[in-house]
């Protein structure tokens, strides 16, 4: 018997959208936690210390019995972590340092139960690496693709999922890392906490709090 409520902490569609897919119910109260690298910090570690702060900023304010996810995503080229552009001429300038090379896409999630915060009982939390080759493009691909306005929310400024695919040349590892919740891995720990699909492929989504 399922006795778990799914609160997402992200205002994320692409999540929702991958949790809808997938059969869950859920909340969606979204943490609000700026999206800072610490200095020193590997992108790594500050995607799960995102995810996890998160999930924590939201805990508090839930009912004893709901399990809150949080999770990050970010992109990693190079040394360099690109988060969401700050405005759309950074997002071109994304776009031309991941024209025709490699580049990692990590998202790191946290779970927590409401009632306890961090106190009664451990977060569990876990990433997931995916690499993805962005074909050759010119400026002016990547200015038109920009205006279309699908860049301003997205890590790295794209959309793997959406018309960004178009610039995509191939994917290594999980699909649904690369678009923003690495659901199956989220699957056994979701259902150590009583959470599990109502149906395969269409939850009710919940709604927005």
């Amino acid at each position: 018997m399922d006795t778990g409520r799914l609160v997402l902490a992200s205002a994320s569609p692409r999540r929702r959208e991958i949790l809808d897919r997938e059969g869950y119910s859920f909340d969606i109260d979204v943490a609000g936690v700026e999206e800072l690298q610490c200095l020193g910090e590997s992108a790594l570690h500050a995607t799960i210390r995102l995810a996890l702060e998160k999930a924590d900023a939201v805990v508090g304010r839930r009912h004893p019995g709901e399990v809150v996810l949080g999770a990050d995503t970010t992109v990693v080229v190079g040394e360099m972590m690109m988060g969401k552009p700050i405005d759309r001429a950074q997002a071109v300038d994304y776009l031309l340092m991941l024209a025709g090379r490699n580049h990692l896409v990590y998202t790191g999630w946290a779970l927590l139960a409401a009632g306890g915060g961090t106190g009664l009982a451990p977060p569990v939390c876990g990433f997931t690496r995916s690499v993805v080759r962005m074909r050759e493009f010119s400026r002016l691909e990547a200015e038109r693709y920009v205006a279309m306005g699908e860049s301003d929310d997205k890590a790295g400024g794209y959309a793997s999922q959406g018309l960004g695919r178009a610039l995509v040349a191939a994917v290594v590892g999980c699909v649904d890392n690369a678009i923003g919740l690495p659901v199956a891995q989220l699957e056994a720990p979701l259902a150590r906490r009583g959470v599990r699909p109502l149906q395969q492929g269409g939850g009710d989504g919940g709604g927005s709090r």
